[in-house]
């Protein structure tokens, strides 16, 4: 079982930067890949970022490339997104999940875990 907590969340200018971070319970988080998904009001979750477990390989959505970075600290058990160059159509609540698969990342079903979520507004 793996409890996991986002924070970091808020309000910021477009243009802005945030950095979400994610926080997982359990003594085996290096045995679980992360993703960040996010979902808007109205719209489906969609995936954001992902990383595996195995080499730390990354993956990203289209909209975020270039802009988001995700990274894992396993020492620490958590997960961060560093989300810069925020556009308005960034606004959503954004989730951390957790898998114990190492494909297949970009997909929300593919995951065992996710947290409560962490309101992320961008204004215009």
């Amino acid at each position: 079982q793996v409890q996991l907590v986002e924070s970091g969340g808020g309000l910021a200018q477009a243009g802005g930067s945030l950095r979400l971070s994610c926080a997982a319970s359990g003594r085996t988080f290096g045995n679980y890949a992360m993703g960040w998904f996010r979902q808007a009001p109205g719209k489906e979750r969609e995936f954001v970022a992902a990383i595996s477990k195995s080499r730390g390989s990354t993956y990203y959505a289209d909209s975020v490339k270039g802009r988001f970075t995700i990274s894992r600290d396993n020492a620490k058990n958590a997960v961060y997104v560093q989300m810069n160059t925020l556009k308005p159509e960034d606004t959503a609540v954004y989730y951390c999940a957790a898998t114990i698969r190492d494909y297949g990342l970009g997909s929300r079903g593919g995951y065992d875990y996710w947290g409560q979520g962490t309101q992320v507004t961008v204004a215009s």
